[in-house]
């Protein structure tokens, strides 16, 4: 491209530069085109190798063989050895304890019943109260009754039962019902000549005489 003689010498320049620069901008898009359809062509290579893959005759899937299983041999039940029948243990039904006039001759006797049941059957009893008001429902008649009403009129007047311990219960139960000077009779009659078995039979003797030992306090007759 000519221009005129008489064009600026920086429009000169200007031009050329523009020239010189749209040259190189032809021959990079040149370039970007020539990349551009390789691309493109071997794109279309791979899509058409594709295509033919899956329109060409599929081929049978393999099929793995289901697997084996293998049984675990049977098992036997355990042998079970029938247990024993446990027998259930149980206590004797203990008898009801008789009532108590409070005669001194079966003083010792009931207080002995007592204290035989109260030992059988402890879990009857929380506490020394239940005890003593349980054995006290035996007292029925004359010097045993008058005394039990005595204790309950003192827990009125008072608001507190003078008895707190079985303890003290015996203490008194024997003050009030047991032979007036059992001890000192019994000493007498060990010690007198008048004491002999008589007629009575052996084991009468020997009962007879073992007891006034006990009233006695001899440890070693």
């Amino acid at each position: 491209m000519s221009l005129p003689a008489d064009t600026p010498l920086a429009v000169a320049d200007a031009l050329g530069y523009l020239q010189h620069h749209l040259q190189e901008l032809t021959k990079r898009q040149n370039a970007s085109e020539h990349v551009i359809n390789n691309t493109l062509a071997g794109l279309t290579a791979q899509i058409q190798q594709l295509t033919q893959l899956m329109t060409g005759p599929a081929s049978a899937p393999t099929v793995a063989p289901p697997p084996v299983t293998t049984s675990p041999p049977p098992v036997n039940p355990p042998f079970l050895v029938p247990s024993a029948p446990t027998k259930q243990q149980t206590r004797p039904k203990l008898p009801s304890l008789p009532d108590f006039s409070g005669e001194r001759t079966s003083s010792r006797a009931f207080l002995n019943s007592c204290t035989l049941y109260l030992r059988l059957a402890p879990e009857q009893f929380s506490c020394d109260e239940e005890r003593i008001f349980w054995t006290l429902v035996f007292f029925k008649d004359r010097r045993a009754t008058r005394w039990s009403e005595n204790l309950f009129r003192q827990e009125v007047d008072t608001g507190i039962f003078s008895i707190q311990s079985w303890a003290d219960f015996e203490q008194q139960f024997r003050s009030q019902f047991f032979p007036v000077n059992a001890k000192a009779d019994a000493v007498n009659t060990l010690e007198g000549s008048a004491y002999y078995q008589g007629n009575r039979m052996v084991d009468d003797y020997l009962d007879s005489f073992l007891t006034l030992v006990s009233d006695a306090g001899y440890t070693d007759p």
